[in-house]
């Protein structure tokens, strides 16, 4: 499912993708394109000022996001095995249409290695649950595209999907955390 080659190619392109993450099912696009990421917001109508959480396939990617892991949060990110985002200070002015304003970012490193090796080939993802802010996340595509139609440039069917989101952790320099979500 996530070594299809129209998906990297679609996601590498700037497309928007409904698929499944190693949480829900996601709406998701690169990261290192402003106006898919723009898009995303739009087509979600989502809150201007909530930064959405990333996944990488590799904690080194978080350069590309000037951000250097301390030895103690690192440690703290190897202590979980289900999945967590955890969010991190960003101060980078470049990347403000991703931290939008908040200076601080939220990442997931999934433990399903296939996703993973996606993430590697297309790059970091902006990932979203799939649905309209404040409604329910859509548990299988034709929820998905009751949601989204042709704004969505690719579905990818996994089935029903009824997990729940990433628990969220706020992670200290000095590697303390604070639990945002459970």
């Amino acid at each position: 499912m996530w070594n299809d080659e129209n998906l990297v190619k679609t996601l590498k392109e700037g497309g928007v993708v409904v698929m499944p993450t190693d949480t829900l099912y996601g709406i998701v696009g690169s990261v290192q394109n402003k106006n898919t990421v723009e898009r995303i917001y739009k087509i979600r109508n989502r809150t201007e000022k909530k930064p959405c959480i990333i996944l990488v396939g590799d904690l080194h990617e978080l350069r590309k996001f000037n951000i250097i892991l301390t030895d103690a949060q690192e440690k703290e990110i190897e202590k979980y095995k289900e999945p967590t985002s955890f969010i991190l200070e960003c101060s980078d002015a470049n990347l403000t249409y991703l931290h939008r304003g908040t200076k601080t970012l939220a990442f997931r490193l999934p433990n399903l290695k296939e996703l993973r090796d996606l993430l590697l080939k297309t790059g970091p993802l902006i990932a979203p649950s799939a649905n309209i802010e404040g409604l329910p996340t859509a548990e299988n595509i034709i929820e998905a595209k009751k949601y989204f139609g042709s704004l969505a440039d690719l579905y990818i069917d996994s089935g029903r999907i009824s997990g729940k989101a990433s628990k969220l952790i706020k992670l200290h320099k000095d590697g303390s955390v604070s639990i945002l979500r459970e």
